[in-house]
């Protein structure tokens, strides 16, 4: 009897075992943070961000359960997913003992009237239990002046019509520093218009987008654009990300485009940096200077700095830096006179080393059919400037026999 009385009493104490539950401690867990503070650089307004990562720790020695929720108070619009789960409000969100998730974050800030930087702060709300801890939220802000496509033209390729997408500019007004100026796509300066962009002006590129001076769709060459930039007050060509992580890749934009026909531009005491061509000045129809460009900084282009294509270009005092094919390409015949420049290339970018040399001067271009047309290169003259990078030899002259090929 003894025997079986204990025997039973074994067999009471497995099964209350057997089926009590695993715990989940919502009331004295501690839930630990890969930081306590969000920050998102300046942030144009409509403009989203990148995607920032939060880490969230529960380093306890059992399950943790805990609520989330993104508790929006300013004019940002932050958006947040939980493990792949998006949205704002998460309940029950269970953590595993000695585990982690991940919290993803964006932002979106809304227009303000503040010409200026403002900040905006938010925070994400962690409420395990009785216990709440928090992880603040800050983006920096500013409104600005977009420009965007608001005009179309017709595009024939062979069998197909494309329709093309751009911003008519309006020139009445010079482009001044109160506010940035953002565009998307391709912005339009028309023939007989004159674009002047003031001292301290910054302008802001979305991907794929640039200036085009002179309206290719018009039957009418010209367009002129005027950029007046004062020392230590320059005028700012770049990306429209500002977040760290941009801030010297290239690519990030196409170009500054000095179409066929425009003359008398002229670029003093600007920054243009991390697009693809910083400025490509097209063949000329007469002998006027096409483009003057004098105190200015052109670095961190993924192709060429300077692309001159049967052109008139004067450069003084130029830094022209880090490129993926050339600092500066003189195409196709023309006339250059650069003095007190340095082209200097030591691109290295993604693990791509460049092949091609800093300075590239030639007087032909080959059509897809093969056929090889030589143009004369009635001047080129370089005073007192460097010419220097990583490879052997940074200079390459390219000359056509049947046209001029004149160069000092």
């Amino acid at each position: 009897m003894k025997y079986l009385t204990t025997l039973l009493l074994i067999l009471i104490l497995i099964l209350s075992q057997s089926c009590k539950k695993d715990s989940l401690e919502t009331n004295t867990g501690t839930l630990n943070f890969s930081t306590d503070t969000i920050t998102f650089d300046t942030i144009f307004a409509t403009i989203g961000s990148i995607t920032k990562t939060l880490t969230v720790y529960n380093n306890n020695n059992f399950d943790i359960e805990t609520n989330i929720q993104l508790k929006g108070y300013s004019k940002a619009y932050f958006r947040m997913n939980v493990d792949g789960s998006p949205g704002n409000n998460h309940n029950n969100v269970k953590i595993n003992a000695n585990d982690s998730i991940f919290i993803f974050l964006e932002v979106t800030i809304n227009p303000s009237d503040n010409n200026t930087p403002y900040i905006l702060a938010d925070s994400i709300i962690f409420t395990t239990g009785s216990k709440q801890q928090n992880i603040k939220l800050i983006a920096w802000g500013q409104d600005a002046y977009f420009h965007t496509a608001d005009t179309s033209a017709q595009i024939i390729d062979g069998n197909d019509t494309l329709t093309f997408y751009y911003h008519h500019l309006d020139c009445s007004q010079a482009w001044n520093p109160d506010k940035p100026h953002v565009i998307y796509g391709y912005a339009i300066i028309d023939p007989e218009d004159v674009l002047t962009i003031n001292a301290g002006t910054n302008i802001y590129f979305h991907k794929n987008s640039g200036i085009i001076v002179g309206n290719p769709f018009s039957n009418n060459p010209g367009g002129t654009i005027k950029i007046y930039g004062e020392i230590e007050n320059e005028v700012t060509f770049q990306g429209d990300r500002l977040d760290s992580w941009y801030k010297e890749l290239p690519g990030q934009w196409d170009r500054i485009w000095i179409t066929p026909g425009s003359i008398n531009n002229e670029i003093h005491y600007a920054i243009i940096k991390n697009g693809n061509i910083g400025i490509h000045v097209d063949t000329i129809g007469n002998n006027n200077p096409t483009l003057t460009i004098n105190n200015t900084i052109i670095k961190n282009m993924s192709s060429i700095g300077i692309l001159g294509q049967g052109t008139n270009i004067s450069g003084n005092n130029l830094l022209i830096s880090n490129c993926g094919q050339h600092t500066l390409a003189c195409n196709i015949g023309g006339t250059y006179n650069f003095t007190h420049c340095t082209f200097v290339n030591y691109w290295n970018y993604g693990g791509r080393n460049r092949t091609t040399p800093s300075v590239l001067i030639n007087n032909y271009y080959e059509a897809a059919n093969g056929n090889i047309y030589a143009r004369d290169l009635h001047d080129l003259t370089l005073t007192n400037c460097i010419i220097y990078g990583n490879l052997s030899t940074e200079i390459s002259f390219q000359s056509n026999e049947s046209a001029d090929f004149n160069y000092n």
